[in-house]
């Protein structure tokens, strides 16, 4: 799950597309929109079990940690399907 918490409360569910029509593990249904030349601060964290946040153009990935809070910084400079 993910929010937009500068805007309005904007909230999302993703979940791994397992078609085979679409990139092996690496598609989502809901994607995630990335602003252009802005400084993004993400918040990861986690209520029951240990998972991951990935970003694989990016090389990004941290894992969401239960009672922990792990924090990524990005700028992304070029728009596109991330």
């Amino acid at each position: 799950s993910y929010e937009y918490s500068d805007f309005e409360k904007i909230q999302f569910d993703s979940f791994l597309i397992k078609e085979k029509e679409n990139f092996r593990l690496l598609d989502v249904d809901n994607r995630m929109i990335l602003p252009k030349k802005i400084f993004c601060r993400y918040l990861i964290s986690s209520t029951d079990v240990i998972h991951s946040f990935t970003i694989p153009t990016f090389g990004i990935k941290a894992d969401a940690i239960p009672g922990r809070i792990n924090q990524l910084n990005l700028i992304s400079y070029r728009s596109g399907l991330y």
